[in-house]
């Protein structure tokens, strides 16, 4: 069986080195952070283990259940009913079911029947190419119309991908409501789920099988470079000057980092990973001594908010007692203001936009703060996305490249995460 090293230890990598060292390969993982699991890694927050980046399974993420009980944990999972709102206008609005949208008072009686209707039908879409060459502002108002864009959309849109709002896929969005849309209790309950413990759960049981079955992880060693002789791959030098020989490499790394990891690409194959362009987050979590809504995930519509949504991470996974874990996400592109802020200045505005939602909540509520930074969080993909994209194998024999805009048009998540993740160690295996 062939010597596979496989680069960065998030979801996507470690699934493929479990799978990789199953199948009998001789395996090394190799990751720059000190933790595995990447954006589904856990931090400390004032004793209680927590995601640094939230993550919620939905009912049609197959990979994950069935890795879970090829990890000897079958009855893992947890389902909760959740909900989400609106908060515009100084009010705070549910939304997501009939009875919600009936009484949803900011859209005129023509706009709701035309959303329900357009988000009612996605969820029963299987395929989306009818609508790839467009941009999701195009779909939204060709389907529910200007003024239910206007008034959920393009505020959301603009404080998440900026300059980029209006170049976003129709079909990346439209799988997005697919995915929420299909994990509900019935019409009028959305259901989602959690691990029991948390993403930690799943990282922990990966790393141990990986070791238990031969394989290494090398943890806070970062990747220099893919080695390659004759247009075949030899192996992997760490920064560390170490080098690893491999029949096969797979590298999960952001794909911007391609270039400079791999240097002996054709030249225009690596200016087309260095086309792919991600935004970054700053992602605050806050542990509070009160709730702030009793909804799971709330968009905030608001001009003078300078935040698109809080996510109420203990409406879903209760994990601090009585407390409230709040996650307060500030994605952007690196070149904007805010990427530089302190730390302390993102937990000052986040706190401020929450006592805006409910002005109970006040800084003497405050437990403890943390706040964790990608910059390279999420791709933007445009319409037509996949025509972008190098092929995952590529012209190197023995070398595949793809990060989290792979799983295009589905979103970032831990199911993709392992269904592309196995799909590679399988190809190398083969």
């Amino acid at each position: 069986m062939p010597r596979i090293v496989i680069l960065g230890a998030g979801a996507m990598g470690l699934a493929a080195a479990q799978r990789a060292v199953t199948l009998g390969a001789e395996v090394e993982l190799i990751e720059a952070d000190r933790e595995p699991g990447g954006m589904a890694a856990h931090l400390d927050l004032g004793g209680v283990s927590i995601e640094r980046f939230y993550h919620f399974v939905c009912k049609s993420d197959a990979p994950t259940f069935a890795l879970l009980r090829e990890l000897g944990l079958p009855d893992a999972m947890r389902w909760v009913p959740t909900s989400m709102a609106y908060f515009m206008r100084g009010g705070l609005h549910r939304w997501g079911d009939p009875v919600s949208l009936l009484r949803f008072p900011h859209l005129s009686w023509t706009a709701k029947f035309r959303t329900g209707l357009q988000m009612f039908l996605t969820t029963r879409q299987n395929d989306f190419a009818a609508i790839e060459r467009l941009t999701a502002r195009q779909w939204i108002e060709a389907g529910s119309g200007r003024e239910v864009y206007d008034t959920l959309w393009k505020r959301l849109m603009g404080l998440k991908f900026y300059e980029h709002a209006d170049h976003v896929s129709a079909s990346w969005i439209a799988t997005r409501v697919r995915r929420i849309g299909r994990s509900r209790r019935s019409i009028f309950q959305e259901e989602l789920g959690y691990i029991e413990g948390g993403s930690q759960t799943l990282v922990d049981a990966l790393v141990q099988d990986i070791t238990a079955k031969g394989g290494r992880v090398a943890l806070g060693e970062p990747a220099a470079q893919v080695l390659t002789e004759a247009g075949h791959v030899t192996g992997v030098r760490t920064a560390a000057g170490r080098e690893v020989a491999a029949d096969h490499v797979i590298s999960t790394v952001p794909t911007p980092l391609i270039p400079r990891l791999v240097p002996d690409l054709p030249a225009a194959l690596s200016a087309q990973y260095a086309a792919i362009e991600n935004i970054g987050v700053c992602c605050v979590l806050l542990r509070l001594k009160r709730s702030v809504t009793p909804h799971f995930w709330v968009n905030i519509v608001d001009e003078e908010i300078p935040i698109p949504g809080i996510i109420e991470f203990s409406n879903l996974r209760p994990a601090a007692g009585e407390d409230a874990i709040v996650y307060v996400p500030y994605y952007m592109p690196v070149t904007q203001p805010r990427w530089s802020w302190s730390d302390e200045e993102l937990i000052t505005e986040s706190l401020a936009c929450i006592a805006r939602v409910n002005p109970a909540v006040t800084r003497a509520d405050l437990v403890e703060a943390r706040v964790g930074r990608l910059r390279h969080a999420q791709p933007v993909c445009g319409p037509n996305f996949l025509d972008r994209l190098p092929p995952v194998q590529t012209p190197i024999t023995g070398l595949q490249i793809a990060d989290t805009c792979y799983y295009y048009p589905e979103d970032r998540g831990i199911a993709e995460s392992v269904r592309l993740g196995r799909e590679m160690a399988e190809h190398a295996c083969s």
